[in-house]
Parts: structure tokens; C-alpha cells; sequence
């Protein structure tokens, strides 16, 4: 059976390489791209090679990148370009393979099994392709299975190409941290470091049915991750996966320090959430609040609905009733995040309930959709709930952020 190739392309400093295409003037400069520099959670997105070497990292606050390196260049960031230069990234792909999965804007997997050229060829091409006709740089991981093609695109950057096979990973991917692996976040990471399994051969070399009495499902697949026994598959270029979640998130010029500045937040976050629902035709059967304290400690809290929605003033009230139930303010809180979780197609039958009140329901529902040709006719900020059309009564309420994947680049 031949053996399967994929490929991982990550366009390096990918919003920085964007603006220094768009502004020539700024090509080898120390450039970030950055939230917002005139509120607090205004971070760095991006970052060039140049302010990479002066200590600027992705997530910096932009007053610490600042400090890090004075002759930093700071840039806004313009998504609706950096959306373009994906698209044409993915027109480079499709030369060679209709199974492309993108991974965010800037990385996506290929496999190229069936393609009469070698794989090195292939990333070479690929490399120099985007270099000549973009002006972008791209590493490219080589290898059986997507995990590892992902590794090798973080090992060399920029603009290079690394092959991990079946032959040499042992040797490449063994000696690795666990966190380098997909999936292996920092909570993961810090359970494995108590158990001393610093490496990934480490982790390989443990027995199955521990990793798995110990970390469960997501315990199976690291191990199978570190074996090499991945064999997920690539998607095809035209795959559509429904969201499991909508979200928005804001962190606060200043902390909310009462029930009522945070309920100001929450309607606010969840005005988008019901349209976008109503948008991709799905509903919530559940709710999720996440609260960060001016400690930057994170808390999270799940409600069930009673019935599927995709009104954003039933979303809103149960993230409100999750706060007051779960939430003392002993810690003024930096941040909140509101999410409508397990997503049920919007057409899918449910089961009658008794004292359910569908009348009211269904009046709702034909309000949003009044507001929701108001809103595409208009703009989506034509209509604003009362409790936040007094900006003077909410000066505590940063802009509203989306919870995408990708926002972050390395």
C-alpha cells in the first residue's frame, strides 16, 4: 500500500508579510500587526521576522512589544486583504491537489498522494510559487500523516522545507517537547510534566490503556500522535463543517465591578450571536459564559436551554442567570466571552414540551426576522437594545470581538 503524502503549508508572519507586500516601505522592517493601541486589550496579532529577533511575541500587549523594541512599527490589522492573500495562497495549492484543509487563514493541509510528482518537488514548487508570485514565504512540513506534516512546518522557519518520514522520525520528533504536539495544550502539557513525560517519545513509549485511564479520549489520540499512527484524513477543498459554536468575546477598557456593568456586556456580546445563528440556520441547545477576573483566572459555565434557540435575548438572559448564579465579584472581572454551544440544525424536529410557550416563541421569531432585513438593508448597527443605546451609562464596554479561529499567528 503506498504510503500516504501531505504536505502542511504555513505562510510565515503571515499579516506582517501581508502589510509589507500592501506597503512595500515597510519590507525588512520591525513591523507588528496590533489590536487596538488605545485600549487595553490591544495586543500584537503578528509580528515581522525583524521584531521577532528584538523579543516580540504573538499576544504581547502593544506597550510591551513597544518597550521591547523602540523602533517597532505598528500596524492595524485589515482582515478583509489578509482574506484575499488566503484565497490566492489556496488558488497555488489547487494546482496540485482538490484535498486542501485549511488550518486559519495562513496554514492549510494538502495531500498530494495521487499526484505524479514527489512530495519534496511538489513543496518546492509550492515554496517558490508564493515567493515569486505573492511575495510571501511559506515552511512546508513533508511527511505520512497530517500531525507530522505539521511539525515539520514548525521547524524550520522561514521559507523552508522539512521532510519527516517514517525512516527518520523517531529520530526528529521523539526528542520534542510534548506541547509541540497538535492538541497538546497547556493544561495537557503540565499533566503530562507531573507524570515526568517531558518528550513526545516519552509519551510513545508509555502503554495505551494508561495515557487513556489518565486522559481519557484526548489521551488516545496523543498517543496515537506520538506513534505516528495518525490517520486522519485531509479534507477536500469544497468539505463544509458546521460550526459547533458562535461566540463573542470583549476584553474591558476597565473592570466590571457589578451585575448590571457586566449585564451591559453580555447584551451587547449577544447581539451578533442570535443573527449569525439565524444566518447559517442553525440553533443553541446550550449556552456557555466564560469570566476572566483582573488576575487574568478564567472561569467557565454551561447552561442547558430549555428548547433550541436563535433568539439573542434568551442567550443573553441565561448567560446573565449564569453569572449572578455562579459569580460573586470577589475579583472584578477583565473579561467575558459568551458562546451559544451544541448547534442543532434549525429544521431539526424536537419534541413538544407542556407549559412551553410557543406562541411567544414564534412572535419572536418573526421579529428577528423583521430586524434582520432591517439589519442587512441598514447595517447590522442600526438596531441597538435599549439597556445599551446610553453609551454613557456603559463606558466600561470595549469594542466587541469575534471569536474566530486563526485571530493569532505565529
Amino acid at each position: 500500500m503506498k504510503n500516504r503524502a501531505i504536505l502542511h503549508s504555513d505562510a510565515n508572519c503571515f499579516y506582517a508579510s501581508c502589510e509589507m507586500v500592501l506597503q512595500p516601505e515597510l519590507r525588512d522592517k520591525a513591523i507588528a500587526v496590533c489590536g487596538n493601541t488605545e485600549e487595553r486589550h490591544g495586543i500584537v496579532l503578528a509580528k515581522s521576522e525583524t521584531a521577532k529577533r528584538a523579543g516580540v511575541t504573538t499576544g504581547m500587549p502593544n506597550w510591551e512589544a513597544k518597550k521591547k523594541c523602540p523602533d517597532l512599527i505598528i500596524v492595524p490589522p485589515r482582515f478583509e486583504y489578509y482574506a484575499r492573500f488566503s484565497k490566492l495562497l489556496r488558488g497555488i495549492y489547487e494546482r496540485y491537489t482538490d484535498y486542501i484543509e485549511p488550518f486559519g487563514l495562513d496554514e492549510c493541509w494538502l495531500d498530494v498522494t495521487d499526484n505524479i510528482k514527489s512530495p519534496m518537488e511538489i513543496a518546492e514548487e509550492i515554496r517558490q510559487a508564493v515567493k515569486d508570485e505573492l511575495g510571501l514565504t511559506v515552511s512546508i512540513g513533508v511527511s505520512f500523516n497530517k500531525v507530522f506534516a505539521k511539525l515539520g512546518s514548525d521547524m524550520k522557519k522561514p521559507d523552508a522545507i522539512t521532510e519527516i518520514s517514517q525512516e527518520n522520525f523517531k529520530s526528529l520528533v521523539w526528542p520534542l517537547p510534548c506541547s509541540e504536539l497538535l492538541y497538546c495544550g497547556r493544561q495537557t502539557t503540565h499533566q503530562l510534566e507531573k507524570l515526568a513525560v517531558h518528550t513526545i517519545g516519552t509519551l510513545a513509549a508509555l502503554p495505551l490503556d494508561y495515557v487513556e485511564k489518565k486522559f481519557g479520549k484526548n489521551g488516545h489520540s496523543l498517543w496515537l500522535f506520538a506513534n505516528g499512527l495518525d490517520e486522519s484524513r485531509v479534507a477536500h477543498k469544497d468539505h463544509y463543517e458546521p460550526p459547533k459554536s458562535i461566540g463573542h468575546g470583549v476584553t474591558c477598557v476597565e473592570n466590571l465591578e457589578n451585575y448590571d456593568e457586566a449585564n451591559k456586556v453580555i447584551v451587547s456580546l449577544c447581539q451578533d450571536i442570535g443573527y449569525k445563528l439565524r444566518k447559517a440556520h442553525l440553533s443553541a441547545t446550550g449556552v456557555s459564559l466564560t469570566v476572566k477576573d483582573k488576575n487574568l483566572v478564567c472561569q467557565s459555565y454551561q447552561a442547558r436551554l430549555t428548547a433550541p434557540t436563535q433568539d439573542e435575548l434568551t442567550i443573553s438572559k441565561t448567560a446573565y442567570e449564569l453569572l449572578k448564579k455562579n459569580y460573586d465579584f470577589r475579583e472584578k472581572i477583565r473579561a467575558l466571552t459568551v458562546t451559544a454551544i451544541n448547534l442543532t440544525d434549525e429544521c431539526a424536529p424536537i419534541q413538544a414540551m407542556m407549559l412551553y410557550d410557543y406562541d411567544a416563541d414564534e412572535k419572536r421569531s418573526k421579529l428577528n426576522t423583521a430586524l434582520d432585513d432591517l439589519k442587512n438593508t441598514f447595517g447590522k448597527e442600526i438596531i441597538k437594545p435599549a439597556v445599551i443605546l446610553d453609551e454613557n451609562k456603559m463606558p466600561k464596554n470595549a469594542q466587541k470581538e469575534t471569536i474566530l479561529p486563526g485571530m493569532m499567528h505565529k
